[in-house]
């Protein structure tokens, strides 16, 4: 091929380059931000109740999806869910969800008890998962979360949307970049752990499947309004409440508050080494972190907060306020050359960018993992009544076989991740 002929076929192949590039600059599809239909996300919602709710509003505010199907075994519940929705299927069996191959991505909005089987199940189907906080019911449930995420290169994002919100952001990063000094306590103001279900039986309402409600727990539990509550009662679930189904406020709350103290004091891949039920010498259960940072876990005072006590001053952080001292730390700008943690505006839009760009979220799995398992070794020091030795890295306790029993639970056959 001569010169002349390269410079020519090179030149046709530039124009109809640019040729492409202008026509695409000028479509309308470009001029509204490359947005489209085809670039929202399908999901499938798996739960359908009060949680559930919060949460289609607010996915639906990113105006960046589309919700394709829904999954219930409380059929009042499903109804109320899909009743505004264009197009949402609805099933009683979370599987037919899976199944479907237009479906990219599940949001995981049942009681704790459910968690692991199906987020497990979520990540062999290939579907990115958002599951609502505390991420397991168990400590080994939760390691099954992370290794089916990992194993299947799903993108996984936590409900933990405090980590989304700037007043934990500026709180976390006031901590990590040494304002208060250096850290040595933390007290989290939650409510207490779970007690065993004696909650009188009720008859089971139409329309709800109870033993699929039950599903993976071995034990049968009699069904009860407060555990399923249906479309006419106003309040919030009281499973959580109760060992069988969640891990009392230590969980339900103490998720949140105990994830950003993991986060101040940059634990989020480890975790205290000890824990200590209340005795003579600690007025409340008391963690240890191998560094000499105490937490404790304390009834909430006049909020459900967490405070970081430091060399040089304070941090106490609840929901829409942080108060500092010195006084003027609650308004410091941190500098650009500062320390800085992962930063994002809205919860659920992070995890669609995320699905998007095949990365973690600011929540992800293995945090949400470490963070559950916090609030669960407090738990099973509660429920033993002894000081017991935490190896973060093996995820067990230290010569104690009973204690380790309690990091797992039997679960049937079918649903059984462990």
């Amino acid at each position: 091929m001569t010169k002349q002929k390269e410079n020519a076929i090179s030149r046709r192949g530039f124009i109809g380059k640019a040729s492409l590039i202008s026509a695409a600059i000028m479509s309308p599809r470009f001029l509204m931000s490359c947005k489209s239909p085809s670039d929202d996300i399908a999901l499938g919602f798996i739960g359908c109740g009060k949680q559930a709710m919060g949460l289609q509003d607010s996915f639906l505010k990113t105006n960046q999806v589309k919700m394709l199907a829904a999954a219930d075994v409380y059929e009042g519940k499903l109804k109320r869910f899909a009743a505004n929705l264009s197009g949402c299927d609805t099933y009683g069996d979370f599987r037919k969800i899976l199944d479907r191959k237009d479906i990219q991505a599940v949001v995981i909005a049942v009681p704790d008890h459910w968690h692991a089987a199906i987020a497990v199940m979520a990540a062999e189907a290939g579907k990115d998962i958002y599951c609502e906080k505390p991420l397991s019911l168990t400590i080994k449930e939760g390691r099954a979360m992370v290794n089916a995420a990992r194993k299947h290169h799903r993108v996984f994002q936590t409900g933990s949307m405090q980590r989304s919100w700037p007043e934990f952001r500026q709180a976390v990063e006031l901590v990590r970049n040494g304002y208060i000094g250096d850290i040595k306590h933390v007290t989290v103001n939650v409510g207490p752990p779970p007690k065993p279900y004696d909650l009188p039986a009720e008859p089971i309402p139409d329309g709800l499947d109870w033993q699929f409600w039950l599903g993976p727990n071995v034990k049968e539990s009699a069904f009860n309004h407060n555990l399923a509550p249906g479309l006419n009662d106003d309040f919030w679930a009281h499973w959580r409440d109760y060992r069988e189904f969640g891990g009392g406020y230590v969980t339900d709350w103490g998720a949140h508050m105990f994830d950003i103290a993991q986060w101040g004091l940059d634990m989020d891949a480890s975790g205290p080494v000890s824990v200590t039920p209340p005795d003579k010498d600690h007025p409340y259960l008391t963690y240890q972190y191998a560094n000499g940072i105490t937490m404790t876990h304390e009834p909430p005072n006049k909020d459900n907060g967490l405070t970081f006590f430091g060399t040089k001053g304070q941090v106490h952080v609840v929901r829409g306020k942080i108060e500092t001292t010195p006084e003027e730390l609650a308004t410091r700008t941190i500098g650009a050359n500062e320390k800085h943690v992962y930063h994002s505006e809205n919860h659920y839009i992070d995890f669609l960018d995320a699905i998007r760009k095949r990365s973690k979220p600011i929540c992800d799995v293995e945090i949400g993992h470490r963070t559950a398992t916090v609030c669960n070794i407090g738990n099973i020091a509660y429920q033993l009544n002894r000081p017991l030795q935490w190896d973060p890295v093996k995820e067990e306790f230290k010569n104690d076989a009973e204690a380790n029993q309690l990091t797992g639970r039997e679960m049937k056959k079918e649903w059984n991740v462990l």
